[in-house]
This record gives C-alpha cells, structure tokens and sequence, in this order.
C-alpha cells in the first residue's frame, strides 16, 4: 500500500478545508468535472487540457482572504471558431468562491475580484501591444463567478450586485452589475453525484456532509460505485480525494492516527472497509464529547480564578490582622513593616505600602 502523506498543517479542520477547496479546483480533471454541474453548453466541451490555474498571479492582489478561492483560465473550444479579436485564443476567466456558510458580501468580494483580474489582464495587453485596450475593438475575457457552497442551509444572499446597493433598483443604470452562480451542494442527492461517475462527483458527495443525518445517507450509498471511481482516478486525484476524506474526519474530531487509518482504506479502493468502520464513529456524540471537553476545561478555569481570588482575599485579611495586632501591642511601624515581610512574603516596598494602608492614626 502506497502511504499518502498528511502534513502537520492540515491537523486543523480549517486548514484542510481550505486546502482540499484550493486543490480540488487547481486540478484541471476535476475543474472540467466541475464545469458540467453549471449547465452551460459553452462549457461541455471544455477538457483538461483547456483549463489553466493562474490564482497565483493575483495572489498579491488579493490577499490572505483568497487563500481557499481559485482562478482558472478557460480555453473555449467553441469560441476558436469565431473570429479571433485579439490574442491567440478566446478565453473564460473562472472565478470559485468557497463557502461553509451564507455570506451576504459575496457579492462585492467577487465584485473585486473581477476588477483585479480584468486590470491584470489589461497590463498583460498593453505589455504585448501598448494603447490596444484604448481601441474600440478591445474586449476584456468574460468572467464566470461561482459560488461553491457545502453548507446545508438554502442560499437566502443577493445573486445580483445591484441588490446590495441601497435603491439598487433606481440607480441600476449606474452601478456595476452581474449574477453570480451558486452551486449548493444540498441541491444534489447521493445518488445524482453518482450518476456522473466520476470524481468531483464523490468528492462533492464528502463535502456536503455537515451533520449526523448527511453522514448516514453518505454511508448507505453504493460502496461499489465509489470504489469504481476511485479505481478509475490517478494517483494525484485519489490523493486530493482522501484528504477530502480527512478533512471530514477532522471536522468530526476524529483522532488524527484514526483518521488516517480509515483514509488508507481508500487507497485500495475499499470504501465497504472503510464504511464498516465509520459504524464506530457517531458525529453526534463525538460533538458532544467535544463540547463537554469544552464545558470542563471552562468550568476548571472558572474554578481556578475563584481560588486565586480567595486565597488573595485570605492573604489581605491576614496581612490586616497582622498590622492591627502589631498597633494594638504597641509595636512600631518598622516591626509592622518586617513582620509581614516574614510572616506574608512581602517585599519591603509592599510590606511599607499594606502598613500605610492599614495603620491607624
């Protein structure tokens, strides 16, 4: 068995999450896979070879906040058929923003994304010919935004800029607009991912697993169909495909060494194994378990604070006695000030401030 290497960084749920989203969508296979699930006859006949990732070049641009999103360059097979503007070929720019969860501001972030792409891309025109994008001719490459979205909650954001802009409506004519597309996960049973065969198809199917009831319909699909799949991927895709698998292992609080236990199941294209393992597993009670985890480690600090404050309390009740009992026997200030430096630990500056304090006149 070959053994897949997990590295120390994906131990984090997040940190995988964000991974598989940016690998999944990097791989030109599994990008054309993708392609199909958007229903767009411009797209059915674009092939991996078609598809070029070019997120690193906006990387600066755009900051920390793009990590898990991907740009790809689309080649279009049915454009080299039209007549040719500019360029050597005719292309669709991909834009795949990842989303767990309902993001009302998706919008505007895609908003500049497309702005940046669209500048870059007229610096590459004007470095290869300069003053062409100030020709009438010039044309910027359309820019397909897509949403992917795991959570199972309905998509309730704006799909239309304008519709985040206060009296969007009236000033429309003005504004910037576009739709973005949605890809809701939740949207497609077990069983259509399978019809497609293939393996963004399975991986979509681990993705969409967000709660006890999602885990138990993925349990009962065909392990025959899935190990089918992966039996038919390369190496690389089966790879991205278990660290899917991790990452959901992870988002279950499942124990690291188990966790890749049960994915190296999948390297010999064993998910009925695996499947009777996953039996020990219940999401349900390990949240729970997680959560209870949280619960005491709260309640041991609660505690801890509690006695620090009495035995803060203890100790200026006894420093007080102290002071009193050395006034009301006629000792000196001098003898107060040393005799809390022995008896209460205090330095000589401390002991001299809780003598001012409590000597009375």
């Amino acid at each position: 068995m070959r053994k897949h290497s997990f590295t120390e960084e994906n131990h984090a749920a997040g940190k995988v999450r964000n991974a598989n989203s940016r690998t999944i969508f990097k791989d030109p296979v599994l990008c054309a896979q993708f392609l199909r699930y958007l229903d767009m006859p411009e797209l059915n006949e674009v092939r991996p070879e078609d598809i070029e990732d070019v997120s690193e070049v906006y990387q600066a641009y755009l900051g920390i906040e793009f990590e898990a999103d991907t740009i790809n360059k689309i080649h279009l097979r049915s454009a080299k058929k039209t007549k040719k503007e500019q360029g050597d070929s005719l292309y669709l720019i991909s834009l795949v923003e990842h989303k767990s969860r309902v993001d009302y501001n998706v919008s505007m972030q895609l908003l500049k994304y497309m702005a940046c792409i669209w500048n870059e891309y007229a610096k590459e025109m004007e470095q290869k010919k300069e003053g062409c994008t100030r020709r009438k001719e010039f044309r910027y490459p359309p820019i397909l935004p897509i949403v992917y979205y795991e959570g199972s909650r309905n998509w309730t954001a704006d799909l239309h800029l304008k519709d985040r802009v206060w009296m969007g409506e009236e000033f429309k004519d003005y504004l910037p607009n576009f739709r973005y597309h949605v890809v809701r996960l939740h949207d497609y049973s077990d069983e259509d991912l399978l019809a497609h065969g293939d393996a963004m198809s399975l991986i979509m199917m681990i993705n969409k697993i967000q709660n006890a009831e999602d885990f138990k319909r993925f349990r009962q699909s065909p392990p025959e169909q899935m190990d089918e799949i992966l039996k038919n991927t390369t190496e690389n895709i089966r790879d991205i495909i278990k660290n899917v698998m991790y990452g959901l292992l992870m988002k279950m609080s499942v124990p690291v060494d188990e966790a890749r236990q049960y994915v190296e199941m999948m390297e010999e294209c064993h998910m009925g194994e695996l499947f009777e393992n996953f039996e020990k597993i219940d999401i349900q009670a390990e949240r729970r378990n997680t959560e209870e985890a949280r619960k005491d480690a709260t309640e041991a600090r609660k505690d801890a604070t509690e006695a620090r404050k009495e035995a803060a309390k203890a100790k200026e009740n006894l420093i007080k006695s102290c002071v009193s009992l050395c006034q009301e026997f006629g000792s000196t200030r001098e003898t107060a000030i040393e005799k809390l430096m022995e008896k209460c630990g205090l330095s000589r500056k401390q002991a001299e401030e809780k003598v001012n304090l409590y000597w009375h006149s």
